[in-house]
């Protein structure tokens, strides 16, 4: 991963490294005379050359390059042997060097530079010390003249330095205004999930931060999406025995008592059906909530415990319970309880007396399969995708109910990271399975949520 710690600590090195090698540099080209005698035209070189001249073509010719070098430089030179002794007369007198270094100029500095350097020849291994006098003015000059490429180079460093601060700024501020106009957009309900995508294909903190964010807004519109339906059809569905009760209630206050003994029945009944229908979106809705931390879940002993409900609601109907496996499942019981409760009830009303619902829980390497099979009718393969929807119920049903108890399943099996499956079974009836991961990348995701 490309850390954004890494990318702000390399930039601010850099930074540091470049003022450090600058400052070293304007320090040697001010300060120091191997900048000096490395730089300047006028001695820069001239010991090679001088020392050739001297060897192969004596003295004379030596002492003329030496006027011509100061008159086009103005630079004195003077060439010492090692016993200390000159070699040839050189440009300025030795004594009158020696005089001119005893006196003070005026504002306390020399009117000339004395710089001094040693030139050992390769062809007769003499050394030969240059003295060199160069005037205050003319070093000035180059000074300014020699400050053209460290200042040129100050600024192409100062350039490259903003460059690279800019870049640094767009690649977290263009991002952030990104996330920022998603966090607007998601507060107006406007969202769409692949404002994001391009941002969470960087490999940094804020392509993670992206990717959550999708995450988080994918599952906050399918929330808000999930409230305004269910909303939508609660108000429906409470209409319905609403109207009845009104009916009931208009026709009580016109009724004679024995009428009434035969319409308060029907208004309790109705009351009874108003209060299931809230219990179940009560239900639904409390799936949505944070459940807190998983758990382990004992399944023989919620299969016992939907065993002894059937028996409670149908004493008629017999229960085929297998529990084929030995796998350890994380997560809430109580919900997966009443999924398999909800599916249980569903089986109980459609299934023919005498004939049995199986009830079985077996897994293979990575799901758990819960799955419970009746012998009833079935149900169009038109209608299967639909059967799990909030308040969907197949055309022909007649018996009660009011299409929620699939729904909570399904959101149960979410819940899990699993999902609801339904059909047919080949040999007949209506088979409906909970597949729940048990993989340990599927329970570390479970936990996170």
């Amino acid at each position: 991963m490309r850390s954004l710690f890494w990318r702000i600590l390399a930039t601010f090195w850099l930074a540091i490294a470049l003022v450090a090698g600058l400052a070293m540099l304007l320090g040697h080209a001010l300060n120091q005379d191997a900048w000096i005698l490395n730089r300047h035209p006028g001695v820069n070189g001239l010991a090679e050359v001088w020392t050739k001249v001297y060897e192969r073509q004596g003295p004379i010719t030596a002492q003329f390059l030496l006027e011509r070098h100061r008159n086009r430089y103005g630079v004195d030179v003077q060439v010492l042997a090692e016993n200390g002794q000159p070699i040839i007369r050189g440009t300025f007198p030795a004594r009158a060097a020696a005089f001119e270094a005893r006196q003070e100029h005026r504002d306390g500095r020399l009117p000339w530079r004395r710089l001094t350097t040693d030139y050992t020849s390769p062809e007769t291994g003499n050394t030969y010390l240059f003295i060199y006098r160069i005037p205050n003015q003319e070093l000035q000059a180059w000074h300014r003249g020699s400050l053209f490429w460290p200042l040129s180079a100050l600024a192409i460093a100062l350039i490259v330095l903003t460059g690279f601060s800019l870049l640094l700024t767009l690649s977290i501020t263009r991002p952030l205004d990104r996330l920022r106009g998603a966090v607007h957009d998601l507060g107006q309900t406007t969202y769409q999930q692949n404002s994001l995508a391009r941002l969470a294909t960087r490999r940094d903190e804020l392509g993670v931060l992206a990717k959550d964010f999708n995450r988080m807004g994918a599952r906050l519109q399918s929330l808000i999406g999930s409230q305004r339906q269910l909303l939508r059809d609660v108000s429906h569905e409470l209409r319905s025995p609403l109207a009845r009760l009104r009916i009931a209630l208009a026709l009580a206050e016109r009724a004679t008592p024995a009428e009434r003994e035969v319409i308060w029945p029907r208004l309790a009944k109705e009351c009874d059906r108003l209060e299931a229908l809230i219990s179940e979106i009560l239900e639904l809705a409390r799936l949505d909530a944070d459940p807190g931390a998983p758990n382990p879940i004992n399944l023989r002993s919620i299969f016992e415990q939907l065993e002894e409900n059937a028996r409670i609601v149908s004493p008629n109907q017999r229960i085929d319970s297998q529990v084929e496996t030995e796998a350890q499942l994380q997560g809430w019981p109580d919900m997966l309880e009443r999924a398999l409760d909800n599916l249980l009830r569903n089986a109980l009303r459609f299934n023919p007396e005498g004939a049995p619902i199986e009830l079985r829980a077996r897994s293979d390497t990575q799901h758990l399969l819960l799955s419970i099979r009746d012998q009833g009718p079935g149900v169009d393969e038109a209608h299967l995708a639909q059967l799990s929807e909030p308040f969907f119920r197949a055309p022909g049903q007649t018996t009660a109910g009011h299409g929620l108890g699939l729904a909570i399943a399904r959101r149960a099996a979410e819940r899990h990271n699993g999902e609801l499956l339904l059909g047919n079974h080949p040999d007949g009836g209506f088979i409906a399975t909970l597949k729940l991961p048990l993989n340990p990348a599927a329970e570390a995701r479970l936990q996170a949520e």
